[in-house]
Parts: C-alpha cells; sequence; structure tokens
C-alpha cells in the first residue's frame, strides 16, 4: 500500500497540448520531495498513471531522472522510486553590486559546485564588465572539470543587481547609474553564449531562502533584504513575484514621511550604506564583514546606536509589509555579518501591533534568514533552472484557449 504522507506538488492537467506544463509539474514535485514513485507522483500531480509512465520515461532519456532500489511497502507490488539527477542542469548565477561581484555554478538541485569573487570598479561598467566575463569564464572551467557534461548542460546565466530598473532619472548613486544605462545584459550573452535573465538583489535572495532558507515550504513569505541598500523579495502563491518592471519590493525607496522637508528613503537610513557612512568605513575593504563583526562583537557605541535607529526604520517597514501582503512570515536576510543581522532582528521588537499579531501563528512574525553574502548569487542562479524547469500556469491559458 502506498504511503498517503503529503507530497507537495502542483497540480498537472490530463487535458491534450499540455506534456510540457506536466513534465515540469513532475520535476518541481521530484524537486521538493525528493524521490517519489510513480504512484506518488499520480497521486500528487493528478494526472493518470500513463501519462506519469510517459513523463518519467522521457526525463529518463534526457538524464533527468534516474530510477532507484525497488522498494516494498506492505503487501502490494514493490515500486520504484525516482529522483532527480543533480547533472542534469547547470546555471550561473552573477551578483552585481557597487564594489564587487560574485559568480556561482550550480546543479539542477541549487547545489554549489564552483564559486568566485572579484572586485568592479566603482560606476565603471566598460571595466568591470571584463572583469566580470574573465570570473564567469574561470567558474566554468571549474564546473567542466567536475561534469564533463556541464557546457551542454547550461541552461542560462541569472544576474542579480541593486534595482529599480529602467527609471526616466536614474542619477542617484544609489541605483548604480553608470550600470543601469549600460548595455549588460546584451554584453553578458555576447559574451558568455548564453541566456541572460535580470532580477533585482532582494528577488534573488528571497530565491535563494526558498531553496535552503527560512522560505523553504513556505507559500506567503516577504524577505526583507538589508544590503547596501534595502529591497523585499515577494513570494506570493508560492512563486517569486517581480511586478511589471521588475521593480516589485523596492521598500528602500519608500519615504519615511510625507514628500518635503525632512523626507528620507528608509534605504537611505538603515542600509549597510548608511552604516558605512556613519562609522566612516570604506565598504570596497576586503574586510568590511570582519570589520563590521569586530565592532558588533565589542558593543561599539557608534554600531549600537544606528543599529537603534535603523532597527526603528525597519521595525515600521515589517508593519507596512505586513499590512499590504500579509505574509505568514517576514525574513530580513542580509549581507551583513550574522551577528549585526540577529542584533538588528532583536531590537526591532517589540514589532508594532498590525493585521499580522493574531493567535494561532504557525510562524513568527519576523525571522533571521540567510546572512551568507553569496546567497545572492545562489539566488540568480537558481532563476535560469527556474525559467527551464518550474510549471507555468500561463502556458496552459493559452494551450486551452486556443483553437481546435
Amino acid at each position: 500500500m502506498d504511503d498517503i504522507s503529503p507530497i507537495r506538488a502542483k497540480s498537472g492537467t490530463n487535458q491534450e497540448g499540455t506534456s510540457a506544463h506536466n513534465r515540469r509539474v513532475m520535476i518541481e514535485a521530484l524537486r521538493l520531495n525528493g524521490a517519489l514513485s510513480r504512484a506518488d507522483l499520480a497521486r500528487a500531480t493528478q494526472l493518470t498513471k500513463q501519462a506519469v509512465s510517459n513523463i518519467i520515461e522521457d526525463l529518463e532519456s534526457d538524464g533527468l531522472v534516474v530510477a532507484l532500489d525497488a522498494v516494498r511497502k506492505g503487501r502490494g507490488q514493490p515500486s520504484t522510486p525516482y529522483r532527480l539527477v543533480p547533472e542534469g542542469a547547470f546555471a550561473i548565477g552573477l551578483h552585481i553590486d557597487r564594489h564587487l561581484t560574485r559568480a556561482v555554478a550550480v546543479d539542477l538541485m541549487g547545489s554549489v559546485l564552483a564559486r568566485a569573487e572579484a572586485n568592479l570598479p566603482f560606476d565603471e561598467p566598460s571595466k568591470g564588465v571584463e572583469i566580470i566575463l574573465e570570473l564567469i569564464a574561470g567558474v566554468r572551467r571549474d564546473l567542466a572539470g567536475i561534469s564533463a557534461q556541464s557546457e551542454k548542460r547550461l541552461v542560462g546565466l541569472g544576474v542579480a543587481m541593486p534595482g529599480p530598473f529602467g527609471l526616466k532619472d536614474s542619477d542617484d548613486k544609489w541605483m548604480m547609474p553608470a550600470w543601469q544605462k549600460f548595455p549588460l545584459l546584451e554584453t553578458l550573452a555576447k559574451g558568455t553564449g548564453l541566456n541572460v535573465g535580470l532580477q533585482n538583489d532582494a528577488a534573488a535572495c528571497a530565491t535563494a531562502e526558498r531553496i535552503v532558507g527560512a522560505a523553504h515550504g513556505v507559500d506567503h513569505a516577504v524577505c526583507l533584504y538589508v544590503g547596501y541598500g534595502i529591497g523585499a523579495g515577494l513570494i506570493l502563491n508560492g512563486d517569486l513575484y517581480s511586478g511589471s518592471n521588475g521593480n516589485a519590493g523596492e521598500i528602500g525607496m519608500a519615504l519615511l514621511a510625507p514628500a518635503g522637508p525632512g523626507s528620507t528613503p528608509l534605504e537611505h537610513r538603515a542600509s549597510l550604506a548608511s552604516l558605512y557612512q556613519h562609522l566612516g568605513l570604506n565598504p570596497a575593504d576586503s574586510d568590511i564583514y570582519e570589520q563590521m563583526n569586530a565592532l558588533v562583537l565589542a558593543e561599539d557605541a557608534k554600531m549600537m546606536a544606528w543599529i537603534e535607529g535603523a532597527a526603528h526604520d525597519l521595525r515600521w517597514s515589517v508593519h507596512l509589509i505586513e499590512t499590504i501582503f500579509d505574509p505568514q512570515t517576514v525574513i530580513l536576510t542580509s549581507g551583513a555579518p550574522e551577528a549585526l543581522a540577529r542584533r538588528l532582528v532583536e531590537a526591532m521588537q517589540p514589532l508594532l501591533p498590525s493585521i499580522a499579531d493574531r493567535p494561532g501563528r504557525m510562524l513568527p512574525r519576523l525571522q533571521l534568514g540567510t546572512t551568507d553574502p553569496w546567497s545572492i548569487a545562489l539566488g540568480a542562479a537558481a532563476a535560469p533552472i527556474s525559467r527551464a524547469f518550474d510549471p507555468l500556469f500561463s502556458a496552459i491559458l493559452k494551450t486551452s484557449s486556443a483553437p481546435v
């Protein structure tokens, strides 16, 4: 008898012409749950057993799934579980910030196989992109040394950098104006031969949280990212929401007072850039994280004063997020040292009363997420994997509305 424990999966459809969607549904189910039998997959995706069998055969042929040893459950016939092959696909993720860039290579399961970083000249994209292309080439060489099939199975390059994107007036230094005006995606596509996609750093951080962090298995979460700037990655109904222009979640641009004298964007007071300015630190220093960590551990007076002020403003941002999006939880993520991020979360308590302050909560209103500075590059790498393999319900709508 099959195990009847819940399996996380989206539903497939038995309509004709939807095999591509069903294939993605099965891949996602295996990624979320691990090895599953054909009967498990049919039950979880609501597909017929024949449809599941046909798709499994195709995925095996394409080198994306592999059969494991048969397992006997109860008195019934033994069943064969299938799992995803991590080496079935690879992707590169690139994080571009004001003073540095990081690149990682991941497999189909999101495991980091190679990574490298380099300093960037501030606001000089023509020089910076040469450094970036060399960095990507080095990561690809390292990946090829790990898997001989990697070049054939690279599905794309994901890029994450601070937003917002495409504004009419982008001369504000907080927005990396020279990079905004540079033909970055075209240059990277030409230099790497890969399909290239772009998202803001907060969205990439939220993607990383979905894979390996506090947002794994959570359908409604907002990741409040505190980096050089501030942004919010929005996970709504289990999917990442980017908005019509890729600028959803730019909460760092929100004014802390009505427009006019004294109005200040949130990120000008509570971001790491404001901390660097407050402490007189150079963000380009190679040991900047060690410097910040030492000041927190020593409970430096200026550091503690900044934490108190930033926590006051970030507490307001959590209230705003909860009021608008009604998430299951808000996750504070950051490229800052964990000691600093943890102090921020602690200083933000107690949170302001909001619609999220209700009995019977399963998750805390606010929790600390990933503080690994590599998480944005990891999230960027997950984007091409998602584009290639995640279910797209828009495909069903187009299919079902097409003339018969």
